[in-house]
């Protein structure tokens, strides 16, 4: 039989409502009834005892909010009653002990990626197109409007014949109440996928973005970071860049930040300054030329069997709700340790999201030294978010708290979930590369396009995506993993939706079960088996973090 309530740890002082529960009905948790004061939504919290003004609240067994007034045991939990609190953390000198998972089911398994000479693996084989700086990114645009349909990779549209029935009936004479009422069938649309002309090439990939020039030094000098660790890439077979000249972000720059991740970096790179050529005719049909020519380079490279060990997957959550700690989070935090126990590589971000659990991520970095990064990291982000108004108690957004994520505390320690068990071997601060196996920590925002953009130029060539509540991001070079928390957000929103780990919430499955799920499921989608929802919708976010106070 299915629980409707569960407290995750023993020192929690609330209870999860895993349904919707209703006032004076009587639940069981271990052992102890509970007579309900109140209706308590599904994902939402009660009261596991009387709580009084100033108690902490304990939630994964650390503190996730301050009570603000007497809360009677058996009642909901919200932001009317708690605010965001968390506990004190500091570096110590600590022995941390992991128990490695069971990894004989994967001992001798294998995926089939794209080698390249530097010694990555892809999981993918695009050839990017960059912009230096904003000025190009219609320059980008024209690129792409010629490339796509031409060599294969522009997907048929699947609205076309809907607007022209539409623009069919307004003709006949139709009235609004008519348009609003034609239904879509979208069975009628033909979505027969082109022939690509280079075979071993998954597609062309137009990067565009808001940097390059008009900000801080600094900033030029990040965005270089960002779009070498693209240019760099396993994913990536080469890049025709574009350059209008007298931008901040200088070419000489990228090309610094190329040799500080590959030493020997040996892919076509076409770099198109538009100041130097002049017309932009004469730019352009340049920079068709060069892409062509990459193109015929990168088609020569094949799929090969690579050991799990070259997989370097990225964490992140977006949409979420009360159920992602319990179900989809701790799901990838079983992968993530599976991973890491075959000397695969992990990147947990969303720095604002990790607060709270600074504790216990200190306590599991292998030296002292990479504790301090991380901490300071932590403090200099929350710190500057606080002396422009704001904090990262101000990062759950209305969807998260509607759904039961009250505090930011909350939210973290759920989200925290994804980066599992195992030691942090290295913290990196954006947009460094990562350079270690295992479990790497990387300073982002929680903002999910912006941090996965990030996550993707560290190194990530999988990202494993968690959401509660639904969202389409992906990214251009990396296939993106959606995981719903919950199994009614699966069947709602399946076209968005790769993999359901709400059978946890259902008890037909369990955390460890799903973790297993899950990995089989990234060694076919590292081998071109599966096609995720992502990048099957075209979903190909980037937005460059210019270090400001984004949460």
């Amino acid at each position: 039989m299915k629980n409707n309530i569960l407290k995750i740890h023993e020192k929690d002082n609330v209870i999860v409502a895993l349904t919707h529960l209703t006032k004076n009905q009587k639940v069981l948790c271990n052992n102890e009834e509970f007579i309900l004061q109140e209706n308590i939504p599904a994902k939402h919290k009660f009261t596991a005892t009387d709580l009084f003004e100033g108690d902490n609240v304990f939630m994964y067994g650390v503190v996730v909010g301050r009570v603000e007034k007497n809360i009677p045991k058996g009642s909901l939990i919200s932001v009317d009653n708690i605010k965001h609190s968390i506990g004190r953390y500091e570096v110590r000198v600590n022995n941390y002990q992991w128990s490695k998972p069971d990894i004989s089911h994967w001992k001798n398994k294998t995926f089939l990626g794209y080698h390249r000479n530097d010694g990555s693996v892809g999981t993918a084989n695009y050839w990017v197109v960059v912009p230096m700086v904003f000025c190009e990114n219609k320059n980008v645009e024209e690129l792409k409007e010629a490339l796509l349909d031409t060599l294969g990779y522009a997907r048929p549209e699947k609205y076309h014949s809907f607007v022209e029935s539409i623009s069919n009936l307004y003709k006949r004479g139709a009235g609004v109440n008519d348009i609003l009422a034609f239904d879509f069938k979208e069975e009628n649309e033909i979505l027969t996928l082109p022939k690509k002309m280079f075979a071993n090439v998954d597609g062309i990939r137009f990067l565009s973005h808001s940097g390059g020039c008009g900000g801080t030094k600094s900033d030029a000098q990040a965005l270089c970071g960002l779009l070498a660790g693209y240019i760099t890439h396993p994913n990536v077979a080469g890049a025709t860049v574009l350059s209008l000249g007298c931008q901040h972000s200088q070419v000489d720059m990228l090309n610094d930040e190329i040799k500080k991740r590959v030493p020997g970096f040996d892919k076509p790179l076409y770099v198109i300054e538009q100041q130097k050529i002049g017309l932009e005719k004469n730019m352009l049909v340049e920079a068709i030329r060069c892409t062509f020519a990459g193109l015929m380079e990168a088609d020569k490279c094949k799929r090969k069997e690579a050991p799990l060990s070259k997989l370097c997957i990225g964490l992140e959550c977006g949409g979420s709700d009360g159920f992602s700690g319990i179900s989809a989070n701790p799901a990838v935090g079983y992968t993530s340790d599976l991973l890491v126990a075959m000397g695969g590589s992990v990147i947990l971000s969303e720095f604002p999201e990790l607060c709270g659990v600074e504790q216990e991520l200190s306590d599991r970095c292998v030296t002292k030294d990479v504790a301090e990064r991380f901490v300071k990291l932590m403090h200099d982000y929350n710190e500057k978010a606080k002396n422009v108004g704001s904090g990262f108690d101000m990062n759950p957004s209305p969807g998260n708290i509607k759904d039961g994520l009250i505090t930011d505390a909350m939210k973290s320690a759920g989200a925290a979930k994804k980066g599992g068990t195992s030691p942090v071997e290295d913290v990196l601060d954006f947009p460094e590369k990562i350079n270690k196996p295992g479990l790497n920590l990387l300073c982002t925002p929680g903002n999910d396009v912006e941090s996965t953009t990030a996550e993707v130029a560290s190194g990530a060539n999988i990202v494993l995506f968690t959401t509660g509540l639904g969202t389409p991001t992906g990214n251009p070079v990396v296939p993106v993993v959606k995981i719903s928390s919950n199994s009614i957000l699966f069947n709602k929103m399946k076209d968005i939706i790769d993999i359901n780990t709400g059978s946890i919430i259902d008890g037909d499955e369990t955390i460890q079960q799903a973790g297993e799920r899950i990995l089989d499921y990234i060694i076919n989608v590292a081998s071109g088996k599966v096609e995720v929802a992502a990048v099957r919708n075209e979903q190909q976010d980037f937005i460059f973090w210019k270090r400001g106070v984004s949460l």
